[in-house]
């Protein structure tokens, strides 16, 4: 996602690219040190899809270097590495509450933190930064922002927190439901289940292998729409963007994995509230293309 790299230039700072693991889809750990100079200064692990990062592989490097830690997990709210939350292997972290995440307010996020000297920086600069004590002399010493939460909308956070678990639970089981009857149609591809993960599964992802498929992504695609079920592409590769190569990045490297990723991949519906009937239904449109 986008914004992953954006928040990173928004600083002044390059994002840096490390291609994906084939299996999991997340950031290829083994790839991760030869990305490494004496200019980095921080290791962004994304949590895609609601399944984690390698925390203890990213831990071992972050600390080998005396790098700091930012946990995107945006699309992993509840999600599980070694019965560990995400959020909490990293300095800081950062969980969305867009409309179509496991959890919402509709818009915008939070940040978390164990750390008080990160919190007070994150509060001051969050409220274009204003004293924190409430001194309203309209003197700003620094460049903030306006990254407020209004109260009505953290009322429906708070009340959305509540029933996280029940979300969660639903998310995994219609997951499960997709798995089992596409188990045996040649060519569908998940993220693997593994003990050490809780894979939140904020998006019923899969990969097309057209050979044994028979079929590419896109005509699944235009199959299912034909039959009144929209699906969606999979997020295009940083090292793709023009954005970013404009401001500087280096598209340099080898990036495979992702742009199999981008050209096989799709979301199929992912709504907490799909019914068995309606996962069974796509299901057997996929299974008879």
């Amino acid at each position: 996602m986008i914004a992953s790299a954006f928040a990173v230039a928004y600083t002044g700072a390059i994002p840096v690219f490390v291609d994906a693991d084939k299996e999991t889809w997340n950031i290829d750990v083994t790839k991760i040190e030869e990305k490494i100079t004496a200019r980095t200064k921080a290791i962004m692990p994304v949590h895609i899809f609601g399944l984690m990062c390698d925390m203890d592989a990213i831990t071992a490097i972050a600390k080998k270097y005396k790098l700091f830690i930012l946990e995107d997990a945006a699309e992993a709210h509840g999600a599980e590495f070694k019965a560990r939350k995400a959020g909490s292997f990293s300095d800081m972290a950062a969980f969305s509450f867009f409309a179509n995440k496991n959890i919402t307010t509709g818009e915008g996020g939070m940040v978390v933190t164990n750390d008080e000297a990160i919190y007070n920086k994150a509060r001051y600069h969050k409220n274009l930064c204003f004293p924190l004590d409430g001194n309203r002399n309209y003197t700003h010493d620094e460049i903030g922002f306006n990254y407020r939460m209004s109260n009505v909308i953290a009322a429906i956070g708070l009340a959305q927190v509540e029933k996280s678990d029940i979300y969660k639970g639903l998310r995994i089981k219609n997951n499960s439901l997709y798995r089992e009857y596409l188990k045996d149609v040649p060519g569908i591809i998940f993220q693997p289940l593994h003990v050490d993960y809780l894979n939140v599964c904020w998006m019923n992802a899969i990969v097309i292998d057209p050979v044994k498929y028979g079929h590419t992504k896109d005509e699944l695609m235009l199959f299912l729409k034909e039959h009144g079920i929209d699906t969606r592409l999979l997020f295009n590769g940083m090292h793709n963007q023009k954005s970013l190569k404009e401001f500087g990045c280096s598209m340099a490297g080898d990036y495979s994995v992702s742009d199999w990723l981008t050209q096989n991949g799709l979301y199929l519906p992912s709504a907490s509230n799909l019914s068995e009937e309606q996962i069974t239904g796509i299901c057997k449109l996929i299974a008879t293309l």
